[in-house]
């Protein structure tokens, strides 16, 4: 009985390892999709990535009930515990990320009407790639619980970050010099925060991961810029 409860947990451990990935697969796209809309100003792509956001959204139903399910019936403990634990929490800052993207994707329409506004902000694109490379291995750094990788994640936001930061003061120059672009430029401040935003919580992934993995909680690191206004 104690062999056949022990295979059980581990098959709906693998379940939840999977639904994750597949979870944090979509999301990836999602971000890459959405700054390929906004490089290429492409509508139905972008309306493809909001369309795409509700599977992300049915996936994080499924793994909180089997979460509650495991729970319930295996009564797991310490290290098991951890990862079943991190696992509820990871999902829901995955759908974070997936909304974010959504984000990104909404405003395409917005900015797709002006090519040349994509000029000042040539920026993006690579931000939004490390971006997306940090949701990459902060959730290969859960599937193998390891916390060297957990810790490289958390290391790379301030690329982001920096990255932000240029973008803004880009933006800002762009629209004091010329007025008549504010509208189209409020609209890529609002893509560069929420680019910004998905490393933020590609790195609250990765200190779930490290906790998880050591049981040791990291130090409170110093947060990106949150004064500008977030979708």
């Amino acid at each position: 009985m104690a062999e056949h409860t022990i295979k059980a947990f581990d098959e709906e451990i693998d379940r939840l390892r999977g639904l994750i990935a597949e979870m944090g697969g979509r999301a990836e796209a999602g971000i890459e999709n959405a700054m390929l809309a906004l490089q290429r100003q492409d509508k139905a792509l972008a309306a493809q990535v909001v369309a795409d956001d509700k599977r992300i959204d049915a996936i994080e139903a499924e793994v909180e009930k089997l979460v509650i399910q495991v729970i319930a019936l295996r009564a797991p403990m310490a290290n098991d515990l951890r990862d079943v634990i991190a696992a509820l929490k990871i999902v829901s800052v995955v759908e974070r990320i997936g909304d974010y993207a959504k984000n990104i994707a909404k405003r395409v329409p917005m900015i797709a009407t002006n090519r040349r506004m994509l000029e000042p902000v040539a920026l993006l694109p690579s931000m939004g790639q490390v971006a997306g490379e940090m949701v990459h291995d902060a959730l290969n750094a859960f599937a193998a619980r390891d916390a060297d990788l957990a810790l490289a994640v958390i290391e790379r936001d301030t690329v982001v970050d920096d990255f932000y930061n240029s973008v803004f003061r880009t933006l800002v120059t762009y629209m004091v010099e010329n007025p008549k672009t504010i509208s189209e430029c409020a609209h890529l401040l609002f893509v560069a925060k929420n680019i910004e935003r998905i490393g933020d919580h590609a790195t609250n992934v990765a200190e779930m991961v490290y906790y998880a993995a050591t049981g040791q909680t990291l130090p409170e690191r110093e947060r990106g810029p949150d004064i500008q206004p977030e979708d």
